[in-house]
């Protein structure tokens, strides 16, 4: 036999010996599901759902009066719980199912079954499962006297219906998934990094979209935009302010990318300086005061330690002003001071003015840091198992900075070597995307099926095209390179069309005087 035979004779061998079925149990009916034994778990019910429109029953009290409800095939629907308090769903295809699990993420606190990604992957054949994470609601109060919610809202929760939903799965078809992936944004990414980082074998694949995996940090950053913008009235930026940095952000560095098309491939490069606005007399609304001038400045830099001097958390990164009402606003994003209220001080009266830059953030990392962060560079028992990760962020997240994804990224290139982490991260940075989708840049696209390509068929990607919609109307598409490569314009054609862009390092670039 010729040595050239002989690799791919063994990994044939080995490919058949890890997805070849063991002789398969019984399958059951959904119904009889409501009986299954689990550890530490209720099943609290479990019915057969019909095809056609579903709204689940915890939904339907507070749908908007425009929804309209999605149509699923028919399906095994499982709700269970979880000792002291983790809800949990399992949504099986009755018919038609792939052979594959996917996990789905949450948002902030969670407190919620995340319906509307079950839906999706129900509808691509993925037998799926769910958590509110062991709590009801959307703040933070729920916390105050409750480690053990804490536990399960940080990490348990999500691993343990894994567990759970996987033995559902294997009892409902009589035969366990050959392939689990896990699917989340926010803190959903944060959710799908941890799987990796303390429980690889959950999973075989992970989309972790802007994931707030430093949350320790974060946080503290999230509290020094608010510092930087509200503690001091003279800094408050007006709404329609934020409109005009915008527009002086674009104006000074939207062509270094080669394309005038109001997004920054890059904005890493942007050197945009705010004081190029401020007011040479009154203040009106088409100039900064100095104190605005100086919150801005706070705003695109990174937090730091006021005594040491020493990077907390990155800044918001120039492009992404017209989402600043969030963090800069009067009406600020509620969760990191409903973090430090009822996680770190359990005090409801907490002041965030008060918040220390120095003291405070050593304080949440000793209490929380090894429980809530993703920050673990080693993922060689994930690799191991030949587990793959595909990571993403918009440049313009106006809630999760983005260069905290980049800085992560790199940190597993360091930790594990360029070769290693090539065969197992890829990140695709989304110029123009907010938090989780929407923006002015592509913000849709499909990380599943890039990621089902390489593990499965071993294809890394080396791109994914994303794309912009106005009123429902596919208006723009552009390929997501993998990081540090960008989407560079060919020269000629549309340059609202992806085949007209190429994934390349940074460098010369053909224009557009679009």
């Amino acid at each position: 036999m010729s040595g050239r035979c002989v690799v791919p004779v063994l990994l044939a061998v080995v490919l058949a010996t890890v997805f070849l079925p063991a002789t398969p149990a019984a399958a059951a009916s959904c119904e009889s599901l409501a009986a299954l034994a689990l550890p530490d778990t209720t099943i609290v019910s479990a019915t057969s759902v019909p095809a056609g429109p579903f709204t689940p029953p915890a939904f339907a009290a507070n749908a908007p009066a425009q929804f309209k409800p999605p149509s699923l095939p028919a399906f095994c629907r499982v709700v269970g719980r979880v000792t002291p308090a983790v809800k949990f769903e399992v949504w099986m295809p009755a018919s038609g199912w792939n052979g594959k699990f996917e996990g789905v993420g949450g948002g902030g606190f969670a407190g919620v079954i995340s319906y509307g990604a079950m839906v999706t992957a129900l509808n691509r054949g993925y037998a799926t499962a769910s958590t509110d994470t062991g709590h009801d609601g959307a703040g933070g109060q729920w916390a105050l006297g409750h480690p053990e919610l804490i536990a399960d809202y940080a990490y348990r929760a999500i691993h343990e219906t894994t567990v759970k939903a996987k033995a559902i799965v294997e009892a409902f078809y009589g035969k366990g998934p050959q392939l689990s992936y896990f699917n989340g944004c926010s803190t959903g990414g944060r959710q799908g990094l941890l799987e990796a980082q303390r429980y690889p074998t959950d999973y075989n694949g992970i989309v972790a979209i802007a994931p707030v995996n430093f949350l320790t940090h974060l946080l503290a950053g999230e509290l020094w935009i608010r510092h930087a913008a509200l503690k001091d009235p003279a800094s408050a930026i007006p709404s329609d302010k934020f409109t005009l940095i915008n527009q002086a952000a674009l104006a000074a560095c939207d062509a270094r990318d080669g394309v005038r098309d109001g997004v920054l491939e890059d904005p890493a490069r942007c050197d945009f300086d705010p004081k190029t606005l401020q007011c040479q007399g009154p203040d009106t609304e088409r100039c900064l005061t100095a104190s605005q001038v100086e919150a801005v400045k706070k705003i695109y830099a990174p937090a730091r330690n006021p005594g040491t001097r020493a990077e907390i958390f990155p800044g918001l990164a120039p492009g992404s002003e017209l989402g600043w009402n969030a963090l800069a606003g009067p009406n600020p994003f509620p969760i990191p001071a409903d973090f430090m209220k009822y996680f770190v001080f359990d005090d409801p009266d907490w002041d965030w003015r008060t918040f220390d830059f120095d003291k405070d953030v050593a304080t949440t990392d000793v209490k929380f840091a090894a429980m809530m962060n993703a920050t673990n560079p080693n993922l060689s028992a994930f690799k191991a198992r030949g587990g793959k990760i595909i990571m993403a962020h918009g440049w313009n997240d106006q809630l999760v900075p983005p260069l905290n994804t980049i800085n992560y990224y790199k940190s597993v290139r360091k930790a594990m070597g360029a070769k290693a982490a090539d065969e197992l991260v890829r990140l695709f940075m989304a110029p123009g995307m907010l938090h989780c989708g929407g923006g002015p840049g592509p913000n849709t696209f499909d990380a599943l099926t890039a990621l089902e390509q390489w593990a499965e068929q071993g294809k890394a990607p080396e791109k994914i095209v994303a794309s912009h919609s106005t009123n429902g109307v596919v208006d723009r598409t552009r390929p997501l390179c993998p990081y540090p490569q960008l989407a560079q314009y060919k020269g000629t054609g549309s340059t609202d069309d992806a085949t007209n862009f190429v994934c390349a390092a940074s460098g010369a670039v053909k224009t557009s005087t679009r």
